[in-house]
C-alpha cells in the first residue's frame, strides 16, 4: 500500500501531468486510479497501527487459566511494548533502555525454546534473586512474600480437570494480588533455590497448581520480553454467552 502511493508520487502521477498538458486546455484531466487512492487514504492510518503495535501498545488474548483470577480465558488485553525498553520489530534489537521488569509486573514474553509462542506470568525473580517456595507460599531472598488467605475455596479448572483451590492475597513488590493456591504438594523444579541469572527472569502463574511457568520452562531472557500488561480492553465469556463488561477497562495489578 504505502509503495503504490510512492510510485504515484515519484512516476505515476508526473505521467498523468504530462497526458494531461498534452491533451490541451479543455481537456478532462486523468483520474487517479481506484488503487492509488485507497492507497493514499488507508495507507496513513495502516502506519500509524503498525508504529503504535511495534513500539506502543500491542493486543493479547488469554488463552488460557493460568493467570486466574487476575486474568480469565476471553480476556482481551493490552500490552505496553516501551515499558522494558524500544526494540526494533524483526531484528529485536534495543534502541532506548526505558525500564526493567519488576517483582509483581504481569508480563508478557516470548518462550525461550519456541520464540513464536508468547506467553504471559508474573515476574516473581529478577536478577540475583534467590527464589524458593514452602508450603505454598512465596520465598525471596529467605524472606517470606506476604500471604493472607480468605477463608475461601473453589473449584479451578484446569485444562478440562477441576480442582480446589484455596483463595488468598499475594503482596508482591509493593502490590496486592490475589491468587490461587491448591492442595498439592510444592512442585519441585531446578529454577528454584538458586540465584536467577543476571539478565533473566523468573516467572509464575497466579493460579499456581495449574501454570506452565518458570518452575518447568526456567529463566526468561530479557531480549524474550514484549512487554507489561497494562489493562483488560475487552472481554468475551464463551460460557456466558457474551462479554463480561465489569472487567473490560480493569487495570492489570
Amino acid at each position: 500500500m504505502g509503495f503504490i502511493w510512492a510510485l504515484d508520487v515519484a512516476l505515476l502521477r508526473r505521467q498523468r501531468a504530462t497526458a494531461a498538458a498534452a491533451a490541451g486546455e479543455g481537456a478532462e484531466p486523468p483520474r487517479e486510479p481506484a488503487l492509488v487512492e485507497f492507497s493514499r487514504s488507508f495507507f496513513p492510518v495502516v502506519l500509524a497501527v503498525l508504529l503504535i503495535r511495534s513500539f506502543l501498545y500491542e493486543p493479547f488474548r488469554i488463552p488460557s487459566s493460568s493467570m486466574m483470577p487476575t486474568l480469565r480465558v476471553g480476556d482481551f488485553i493490552f500490552v505496553s511494548k516501551f515499558s522494558y525498553g524500544l526494540r526494533l520489530p524483526v531484528l529485536n534489537t534495543e534502541i532506548l533502555a526505558l525500564g526493567r521488569p519488576q517483582r509483581g509486573d504481569v508480563t508478557v514474553f516470548r518462550l525461550p525454546s519456541d520464540p513464536g509462542t508468547n506467553y504471559i506470568k508474573r515476574v516473581v525473580g529478577t536478577p540475583g534473586d534467590v527464589v524458593s517456595m514452602r508450603n505454598k507460599q512465596l520465598m525471596i531472598n529467605g524472606e517470606p512474600v506476604p500471604l493472607e488467605f480468605t477463608g475461601e475455596a473453589l473449584e479451578v479448572e484446569c485444562g478440562g480437570f477441576w480442582f480446589d483451590a484455596r483463595v488468598a492475597y499475594e503482596t508482591l513488590g509493593g502490590d496486592r494480588h490475589m491468587v490461587f493456591l491448591g492442595e498439592q504438594r510444592d512442585r519441585a523444579s531446578p529454577f528454584l533455590d538458586r540465584p536467577v541469572p543476571q539478565g533473566q527472569y523468573l516467572v509464575m502463574g497466579d493460579n499456581r497448581d495449574c501454570s506452565r511457568d518458570g518452575r518447568i520452562i526456567g529463566y526468561i531472557p530479557a531480549e524474550n520480553l514484549v512487554g507489561r500488561a497494562v489493562r483488560i480492553w475487552m472481554n468475551w465469556d464463551a460460557e456466558a454467552g457474551g462479554p463480561l463488561w465489569h472487567r473490560i477497562g480493569d487495570r492489570i495489578e
